[in-house]
């Protein structure tokens, strides 16, 4: 890919993102969740089945699957999302619960994956730094703005009930 053909690309993604609106297909009946469609890279915070909010993000370097530890994949699966907490590299870190009690059973390793703000380093890109499969298995979105939005949402709710994340 050219240079010129990279920008443009990088173009139509940042206009698209700065135009995406939540998306209620991804939100099941019901449900109070977050959503992570890993091919249109897309997180969705859906509130009893609608959705109400929906952010763009990057994923992990190595694609989705996440198996083992340094693998820089996402893991596939439902997940309990613990306490936000701040983070000196990402601004704000929601922690996943990857891998499950099942998912160590059958080999699978690793941790310190979750939802985040964008790199420290990256964040000047702004929306551009979603188009990049970055992290190292976690989901980014681009701004701490966005992150802040997400933040306030997950901690609403959990103070009422446990918190899931299905990353498909």
């Amino acid at each position: 890919m050219t240079p010129g053909s990279l920008l443009g690309v990088a173009i139509a993604m940042t206009a698209w993102a700065a135009t995406a609106r939540a998306d209620d297909t991804r939100c099941g009946p019901g449900l109070t969740t977050v959503v992570v469609d890993t091919a249109a890279r897309v997180m969705t915070l859906c509130e009893d089945g609608a959705a109400v909010g929906e952010f763009a993000v990057a994923i992990g370097g190595g694609g989705v699957g996440k198996q083992r530890e340094g693998d820089g994949k996402t893991p596939l699966g439902s997940y309990l999302l613990g306490a936000p907490r701040r983070s000196s590299d990402y601004g704000t870190f929601i922690p996943i619960g990857f891998p499950t009690a099942h998912q160590r059973k059958r080999g699978f390793s690793g941790g310190a994956i979750g939802i985040h703000g964008p790199d420290r380093r990256l964040r000047m890109l702004g929306q551009l730094a979603v188009t990049l499969g970055w992290t190292r298995g976690c989901v980014a979105v681009a701004s701490d703005d966005q992150m802040k939005t997400i933040t306030t949402w997950v901690g609403q709710l959990r103070r009422r009930q446990a918190l899931s994340i299905e990353i498909r």
